[in-house]
């Protein structure tokens, strides 16, 4: 009886044995996609950032943070920003960046998502309001450079890295759309009056040539005045006054 009592206490510890290993095992086993990284702190201090793949850790005595490695899209919500020519706008922005340094995006920061969308719109209300109106609207490409660069070098230390910085709406005052409208419709009759005397310049100056040939050649403006009056009598109803030159009839008057 003691010797089943016995066997059975073994078998007993045994399984409780490998129940607890496999406890303690599954607490000490990470799986950490490949677009993850797991940021391990051991009683405290920061002891690196492991993965992908399978992490053994030590239980209750390291703690893990994980840190997301693909794009993020942030969007900068709406700043009513003054431009250098005191001009009241609102304007939005997108802003793409990525964790290079997990270990630095959990130990320099305490929200790098939070600071980075804080950094992104004091930033944009800065550069916005350093261009005058002008800028703004037809040359966007540099302000988004200038953006991308601020952000990127601010956020360095937090291991964060901008890729791109677009602004994407940008909303003017009422008043200052009429103006624009107004300006804009100026700037085209102004470019239609130039054209119309650039052609009445060209006109003339052909005329003038043609004056000139004509006058080495008299026949040529009989010839053109027979031209003229073909083209006029095709209408049978109009009445045409036409002059006649002289040359043609002065074998008649002889």
């Amino acid at each position: 009886m003691e010797v089943l009592f016995d066997s059975l206490f073994s078998v007993g510890s045994i399984v409780g044995g490998v129940f607890i290993l496999l406890i303690i095992m599954s607490s000490a086993l990470r799986i950490v996609p490949e677009y993850q990284r797991l940021v391990v702190f051991r009683l405290g201090r920061l002891w690196g950032a492991k993965g992908p793949g399978i992490v053994l850790i030590l239980p209750w005595i390291d703690r893990t943070l994980r840190v997301d490695l693909r794009v993020v899209t942030l969007d900068v919500p709406v700043q009513e920003v003054i431009t250098r020519d005191n001009v009241p706008i609102k304007v939005n922005a997108v802003l793409y960046f990525r964790v290079l340094d997990p270990s630095k995006s959990m130990v320099e920061v305490e929200d790098y998502i939070q600071a980075t969308s804080q950094l992104s719109q004091t930033t944009l209300r800065s550069v916005i309001g350093r261009a005058e109106l002008d800028e703004v609207l037809s040359a966007r490409d540099k302000i988004n450079v200038e953006l991308q660069q601020i952000i990127d070098e601010r956020t360095d230390p937090w291991g964060i890295k901008v890729s791109a910085v677009e602004v994407k709406e940008l909303e003017l005052p009422e008043g200052m759309k009429r103006a624009m409208a107004r300006q804009a419709e100026a700037e085209r009759e102004r470019r239609a009056k130039i054209i119309a005397a650039e052609g009445e310049l060209q006109a003339a100056e052909k005329l003038t040539q043609a004056a000139e040939t004509m006058n080495r050649s008299p026949i040529t403006l009989q010839l053109r005045y027979l031209q003229t009056l073909r083209e006029i009598s095709v209408d049978k109803n109009s009445t045409t006054i036409f002059p006649i030159p002289m040359d043609l009839l002065k074998p008649f008057i002889k």
